[in-house]
This record gives C-alpha cells, structure tokens and sequence, in this order.
C-alpha cells in the first residue's frame, strides 16, 4: 500500500484595486503552488493530500489518531495561526484541541513531519508565521527566529552541500534560489545543506519520529524554473520522504 502524504499550506487569494482615472474596478484570483511537490510525490508512488490554507482551518486533522492516517506531514507556506484560529475558536470561543501540540505529539509517537520555506512558515513575512511560539518548534532540527526570517535573494544563490547524506544521493550541482528563511541549526540536528551559511536542509530525530526542514519555497518566487524543472527536484523530495517514513 502506497504511503501517504498530507500537505498542508501552498495556496492564496489576492484581492486587486484597479485604479484609472476616476474609475476604479477589482479582480480576484485564487491559486496554489503545490504542483511541483505533488508531482514529484506522485511521480515517487506516494498517495497524496493537498489541503489549502482556507481548508486547513477547519479539515486539517483534530486528533492524534487521525493525523496517524499519514506517513508524512507537510507544512509549506501556512502560519501557525491557521491551525491555532479554527473558526468555532475565533468567532464563538469554543475551545478546540491544540493541533501544533498534535503535530509535536504524532512525531514524537514515530510520524514524520517536513516544514518548506515560504512567507508563512518558519518565522516568515513581518514574523507572522509564528512557527516559534508553538510546539512544533520542539521537533523542528532547526530554531525559528522571533522576527520576519525571510532573506530576499533576487540575484540568485547557490546552495552548497556540506554533508554527504542518503537524502542528497545523485541530485549533481544545485540551481540557484532566490530566497529562503534563515533559521539556526539545533545542536544534535544533521546539516545537510546551506545556503549563504544559513541551514537550507536539515534533519532531525525526535522521539520515535523524524523530521526535516527545506528552507526555500517548493515553487516560485523563491524556487524559479531553473530549480521547481532540475532534474533533482523530484529526486530530492523524494529521497526526503523515503528518509522520513525509514524507507533509507
């Protein structure tokens, strides 16, 4: 039976004011980024779930037992506050199960969990990803910083690998990124990976469980083409997964 996979995060709404003249008009958009990740799990035989931040809120797992339906947790480019705020919480103060102490829990108890990059994981834009303050933080192999963590990079940098490791196995030269969440390696985690001497990947052994950390975005901005299309990016996630579920 093929392993699964829940990813949480990855998707927006924009509201946009068009301004001409004296006239003004607006358009909206939704969209996702999660179908480089998708793909390339699928692509490795995982069964995966992608469940969008407003979705989250409320579909995201409220127990241990259901979390334990996944081999693996993926947490990219959502905030803290998503599954802090149910709406029976914020709207009618309803008090509901503390689901980043639910994550620490299920990894602890042998799950494995994985935090990408983005403006609102780690710390984040304007720090508001609160990743820090929760239980999380106390199976991530990397400290997440008290303020916003994002270092822009639009001339591209390069990762560099600083350890040989299963996870890394026949990826060949990084592309560039332009950005990531600076973070501090944890005493006892693996440094995989850096990028401008800051963690890039990560891992961590807590509990019976595991975890990992990628500290770039898994699509644009912060992963352009050259990246999200490197023949590596389906080899890496994929290497990541099988090192989080025990399968290398």
């Amino acid at each position: 039976m093929a392993k699964k996979i829940l990813l949480a995060g990855e998707s927006w709404m924009s509201h946009t004011t068009h301004v001409k003249g004296f006239d003004t008009f607006f358009t909206s958009v939704y969209e996702t980024g999660e179908q480089y990740l998708k793909a390339a799990m699928e692509r490795g035989g995982y069964d995966f779930t992608f469940l969008p931040n407003h979705l989250a809120m409320e579909e995201f797992p409220f127990t241990l037992e259901e979390l334990k339906e996944y081999d693996l947790i993926i947490l990219s480019d959502i905030g803290a506050n998503t599954l802090l705020l149910p709406t029976a919480t914020f709207t009618r103060s309803e008090m509901k199960p503390n689901r980043c102490n639910l994550i620490r829990d299920y990894v602890l108890q042998g799950g494995s969990l994985l935090m990408v990059g983005g403006y609102m994981t780690f710390s984040g834009v304007d720090a508001k990803g609160k990743w820090q303050d929760t239980a999380v933080q106390e199976v991530l192999p990397v400290t997440v910083l008290s303020v916003d963590d994002r270092m822009e990079h639009c001339e591209g940098v390069r990762p560099v690998t600083v350890k040989e490791h299963p996870v890394l196995k026949g990826l060949g030269e990084w592309p560039r990124v332009l950005g990531y969440n600076k973070t501090v390696i944890r005493d006892g985690a693996e440094l995989l990976a850096t990028v401008e001497e800051d963690p890039f990947i990560a891992l961590g052994t807590y509990g019976e469980g595991r975890s990992a950390v990628f500290t770039t975005d898994c699509a644009p901005h912060w992963a352009p083409p050259e990246f999200c299309e490197w023949e590596g990016y389906d080899v890496l996630f994929q290497n990541l997964a099988k090192w989080l579920t025990k399968e290398i």
